[in-house]
């Protein structure tokens, strides 16, 4: 058999982060070495506990590492999310969990840089928030870039416009000198999972009625409830984006994606643009490609790749 991908998630668990973590987990494709945690759409102890909430639910609890990173951007105030994701972070659909989960000790970005320096060329990190973690690592271990596997991130938009601003993606948004960081950083294998792509990977009422445990589904329905609410509102669609999933499925099958290699940079000094994801077409700049861009998804495909897992023999008797 071939072994499992080693992963780490890097996460601000919102709705979609806790759908990215059920796809990773329910997978079973995916060596999860540690989830850790950041600032983002809500504070640093409400994605610890959520990410907690999460691993509960699908009963791993006890397998799953959980670090607590960075409680604020780089240089920035926090910016949340709540409208979207509700006052939890995961649309209220927990709110009576009992979690006996406590994160470990060790610091988010320190556990990155011992996990990733002990398995040279072994372990993929998938960011699903604000870079800020691994900025962080970066900082203390620049020597980070050369023994990563990859890393794929959940951010950004190149040929759209945002969703927090005009022209910024969220996670750019909230730390976009820690993105600035990381696009520069040097990693050899560097994939943005951005809205381009996202954007048409979409979940509707539908196709949470195929989950056929019921746990899961009526975690999945409550949770999305309120967001798939709020993209009709934003966007006239009776669905919500799998934005966080889909970089997981990136790890799970890159298939799904095409994948263009380009310069990528991203504004930090505009009172228009902060946070914009500046990619280089055209080549003007003159600078060697630092990043590939997904640019086209294979949406159907996707999805059921997403419908399958959380259908997965493994997790079918969960609490029924």
């Amino acid at each position: 058999m071939t072994a499992r991908k080693k992963v780490i998630l890097d996460v601000d668990t919102g709705v979609d982060d806790a759908l990215a973590i059920m796809l990773a987990v329910t997978s079973g494709e995916l060596d999860i070495l540690g989830i850790t945690t950041v600032s983002g759409n809500v504070s640093l102890d409400q994605a610890t506990l959520n990410t907690c909430k999460i691993l509960e639910l699908l009963g791993v609890s006890g397998q799953i590492p959980v670090c607590r990173g960075a409680d604020k951007p780089l240089v920035r105030d926090s910016v949340f999310e709540h409208r979207v994701h509700g006052s939890d972070g995961i649309g209220g659909a927990l709110t009576g969990m009992t979690v006996t989960k406590q994160p470990e000790a060790e610091r988010a970005e320190d556990f990155i840089i011992r996990q990733v320096l002990a398995q040279p060329g072994e372990v993929t990190l998938i960011m699903t928030a604000p870079l800020t973690n691994l900025a962080r690592a970066l900082h203390k271990c620049p020597e980070l870039t050369e023994h990563a596997a990859e890393v794929i991130v959940m951010g950004g938009v190149v040929q759209g416009f945002g969703n927090i601003t005009p022209t910024a993606e969220y996670n750019m948004y909230v730390d976009p000198e820690a993105a600035k960081l990381v696009l520069a950083a040097g990693f050899p294998r560097l994939t943005l999972v951005g809205l381009d792509v996202t954007r048409k990977a979409l979940l509707s009422a539908d196709d949470i009625a195929r989950l056929q445990n019921p746990v899961i589904r009526d975690y999945v329905e409550k949770s999305t409830a309120d967001y798939r609410k709020r993209y009709w509102e934003r966007n006239g669609v009776q669905a919500c984006a799998l934005h966080d999933p889909l970089a997981v499925g990136v790890a799970l099958n890159r298939s799904f994606v095409t994948v263009r290699d380009y310069y990528v940079d991203v504004e930090t000094r505009s009172d228009l643009c902060d946070g914009q994801t500046v990619c280089d077409f055209q080549n003007r700049l003159g600078r060697p490609a630092n990043a590939g861009v997904c640019l086209e998804v294979d949406a159907p495909a996707f999805l059921e790749c997403f419908i399958n897992s959380l259908n997965s023999n493994s997790f079918n008797s969960l609490n029924q």
